[in-house]
């Protein structure tokens, strides 16, 4: 991430700085575990360690960050047991966001389901794990976002979060994004036949199957 001329203090600072970090976070390109060194993000952001410190007392309310007494701040580890009950907890809201979704999502947003399901089955086909990964998360984002159910919306954005190491490598596991496509898209019939009991229970059963593959 290239250092360019922002403001040095005050809250576009801190935002900037809370921006930055999340992003890199959440795309991997700071590890679990890496240490968070204030005076160097500071200068590589362009702000103070004030703003820095700041944002990183939001990430560790989020999940992402956690603050080590006497030794500075790291990216979070999450354990597979803390992936896990993640997902339990996934289950019962995304399993509410789509069997609202089956209810209330317009028939143009039906149809960008099914172009999300086609691009998925041609990521598959073409064995590009990468591209699937993100087509997965997508088309998971825009369930929650069409079943207008912003509270649950708001807590899955944050426990999701916790989660992008293992999402990827879940991806990248051999064999893993063909079984995981017949579940999206059983998810996306279900929705697109607005059948909200049918649309909760292939939620359901898709994240029982990340559970097991997160176990395995």
């Amino acid at each position: 991430m290239p250092k360019e001329a922002r403001p040095s203090t005050g809250e576009q600072a801190r935002q900037h700085a809370l921006a930055q970090l999340r992003q890199a976070i959440l795309r991997g390109e700071m590890a679990p575990a890496q240490r968070l060194v204030e005076n160097e993000l500071a200068e590589q952001f362009g702000v103070t360690r004030a703003s820095v410190r700041a944002a990183l007392i939001e990430l560790e309310s989020e999940g992402l960050v956690e603050r080590i007494r006497n030794r500075g701040s790291r990216v979070r580890v999450v354990t597979v047991e803390e992936a896990v009950a993640i997902t339990e907890c996934r289950m019962v809201l995304e399993g509410l966001c789509a069997g609202k979704a089956a209810r209330e999502a317009s028939d143009e947003q039906l149809d960008q389901l099914l172009a999300l399901g086609e691009a998925m089955s041609k990521a598959v086909a073409d064995g590009e794990p990468v591209t699937y990964s993100d087509l997965n998360h997508e088309l998971h984002a825009r369930i929650r976002e069409f079943s207008g159910q912003q509270v649950a919306v708001e807590l899955l954005e944050r426990l999701n979060a916790q989660l992008v190491r293992h999402r990827f490598q879940l991806a990248l596991r051999p064999g893993r994004p063909q079984k995981s496509l017949s579940e999206h898209l059983a998810m996306i019939e279900a929705i697109r036949a607005r059948d909200p009991r049918a649309a909760e229970e292939a939620v359901r059963s898709h994240l029982a199957g990340v559970i097991d593959a997160l176990r395995e």
